[in-house]
């Protein structure tokens, strides 16, 4: 029982009241369920720079060959993973349990037309899948984070990439417009009227091996070109075969495109070829067995086919097991809009994926907490739960977030949404929202810097901020929450009130049984920025816990329903009456985007 020792013992080092544990959770991570964990989502470019003698990844260091300018937002700046080895006691003093990091793969440096170059610091230009890109460190670098973080009780979880490599491939003529399967067959040369080419191919729709043997030629749609420089760059080697693409075009982002067009002129792999399947379940079963990692968060998810999926999973999962790896957890990132969970929970269905990145629970808390919507979109948002394969129980395991390196920071959204708000209201509903993370179902994920009150100034690149003292002039301008501090500053400080208010509240979650595995019953609730009680029951052990928030900017005092057999209130978190007002009903004082924690108990 250890780590539940440490994280409490640091909780009360920071002056924190500690909750009492109705039991404690395992210490060792492979005896841990995945709905146990808090996770911390980070970019190692980004995070800490323990070694500045690969800053350049061991290329010249010319900014476009090497990918290397810590004053671009869109250039390497130096982080690795001995930085992030180093930061553990940070991250762990933050109550996590486990680590997800952007992709560690060695990518290529610089990619983009003559004067808008980027790099690929951020892990999805992959052209070595079985190296740890040099900017990063070394394969025996990772292998010592891993081991660090076990020793610690904490899991690691990667991020992988079967979608698509990095921008290697050209096309002859220079057109990369999207050309369908219809238009351009994989019959013919350059269109229905164009020559002849892969006699006897049935189409993508046969996964045999005999059919895809006969498909020899991938000209069908474009000529694919590779510069010389970068025959053979990719590994594993059969990587560089211009047939285990698509050679389409880019994405429309819509219809068939979506699934085989380059993603932003990545090279989109065919994966419905039983060639690619094999070696991406080689690629990625070897990281598991080389270096006993807890799961995988897979990119992309939605531009490759089902059928992939339903093999790959599966095959990820004996690897795991084989290894003895009880609980491997994987979930896809698959972007949708809005607070509707039925497009989102089709891909446990049909993909069979065991768990989705759950964009309803941001886009839901981000209309609650930042555009002062009705609690009522969360309460709908959590009826959806049993719209997934598994219903509420596999609702469990959804890792939730706020905000993330692709969208922005939650932080942002809440400026947004309230332009005239001064900083003491944004603080305080951000730590609203982030007190519905780690309270409501899923698996909570903080993505890093918000713990130091980071507000981004838009997505993508914007959202990236150095922890480490920055040289990035968009980034040093913004006014950050909870501190006089800038991103020119290091960002490390554990007395933050956003980095206690996180601690405090993963403690909680971490020993609180119905917060991590507690099914949820809705309670009551206003039409309008205000009211919303919800109920977790925690079905082995029976703990029940109240979940109340104002989610308005007026102190309120209100009657919230609870069973009428409950005849005790213990406050875990905020104020809890000590008793019912009447038998089924607790009158509760809140103040403005407050909440409170407590454990209802029955005489």
């Amino acid at each position: 029982m250890k780590r539940a020792v440490t994280l409490l013992a640091a909780a009360s080092l920071l002056g924190f009241a500690t909750p009492a544990l109705a039991q404690e959770p395992a210490a060792e991570t492979g005896d841990r369920l995945s709905q146990d964990e808090v996770i911390y989502f980070v970019l190692p470019d980004r995070f800490a720079n323990g070694d500045t003698a690969n800053d350049t990844g061991g290329y010249p260091a010319d900014r476009l060959q090497s990918g290397y300018d810590p004053t671009h937002r869109g250039f390497y700046h130096g982080g690795d993973l001995k930085g992030l080895t180093e930061k553990l006691d940070y991250i762990q003093g933050l109550g996590v349990t486990a680590i997800w990091f952007a992709p560690i793969f060695k990518n290529k440096p610089v990619q983009g037309p003559a004067g808008d170059e980027s790099a690929g610091y951020h892990g999805y230009w992959v052209t070595d899948f079985t190296s740890v890109d040099p900017h990063l460190g070394t394969n025996a670098e990772f292998k010592a984070f891993v081991e660090a973080a076990h020793a610690r009780g904490m899991k690691v979880y990667m991020d992988i990439i079967t979608n698509h490599t990095a921008d290697v491939i050209r096309y002859a003529g220079g057109d990369y417009a999207y050309r369908s399967k219809a238009d351009y067959p994989f019959s013919t040369l350059g269109g229905p009227e164009g020559e002849r080419i892969n006699p006897g191919f049935a189409g993508d729709d046969d996964p045999g091996a005999k059919n895809w043997a006969k498909l020899t030629d991938p000209r069908f749609a474009y000529t694919p070109v590779v510069p010389e420089a970068e025959r053979d760059i990719k590994v594993p080697a059969w990587l560089n075969d211009p047939i285990y693409y698509h050679n389409r075009g880019n994405s429309e982002w819509w219809g068939e495109s979506a699934v085989y067009g380059d993603f932003a002129g990545l090279d989109d792999l065919a994966t419905e070829h039983p060639r690619v399947l094999a070696g991406m379940i080689d690629i990625f079963g070897s990281w598991i067995d080389r270096f006993g990692i807890d799961g995988f968060r897979i990119d992309t998810v939605k531009h490759v086919n089902p059928e992939f999926w339903q093999a790959f999973v599966p095959a990820m999962q004996a690897r795991a097991e084989a290894k003895g790896i009880a609980d491997f957890l994987i979930f896809g990132e698959v972007y949708v809009d809005g607070a509707r969970p039925g497009p989102l929970a089709a891909y446990t269905h049909r993909d069979a994926l065991p768990a989705v990145l759950d964009f309803t629970f941001q886009s839901a808390v981000r209309d609650v907490v930042a555009d002062n919507a009705s609690p009522e979109v969360l309460v709908q948002m959590l009826e959806g739960d049993v719209l997934y394969a598994g219903g509420e129980e596999a609702a469990l395991r959804l890792p939730t977030f706020l905000g993330n390196h692709d969208m922005g920071r939650f932080s942002m959204f809440v400026k947004a949404g309230n332009p005239d708000a001064g900083q003491s209201e944004l603080l305080a509903r951000t730590m609203q929202g982030h007190a519905m993370l780690l309270t409501l179902r899923g698996i909570p994920t903080v993505y890093y810097g918000d713990e130091q009150g980071f507000i981004s100034d838009g997505n993508d690149q914007q959202a990236r901020e150095d922890m480490f003292a920055s040289r990035v002039a968009d980034y040093n301008d913004n006014d950050l929450l909870g501190t006089q501090a800038t991103t020119a500053d290091e960002n490390y400080a554990a007395d933050h009130p956003l980095y206690r208010t996180i601690a405090r509240l993963s403690a909680l979650r971490t020993g609180t049984p119905a917060l991590r595995r507690g099914r949820t019953q809705i309670g009551t609730f206003d039409r309008e920025p205000g009211l919303l009680s919800l109920i977790r029951r925690d079905p082995e052990g029976g703990q029940t816990v109240l979940l109340v928030f104002n989610t308005s900017g007026q102190a309120i005092t209100r009657n919230v329903e609870i069973d009428m057999k409950e005849t005790t209130l213990k406050t875990l978190d905020g104020t809890c009456p000590a008793q019912p007002t009447a038998p089924g009903s607790a009158r509760f004082t809140l103040p403005p985007f407050g909440w409170a924690v407590c454990e209802l108990e029955r005489n």
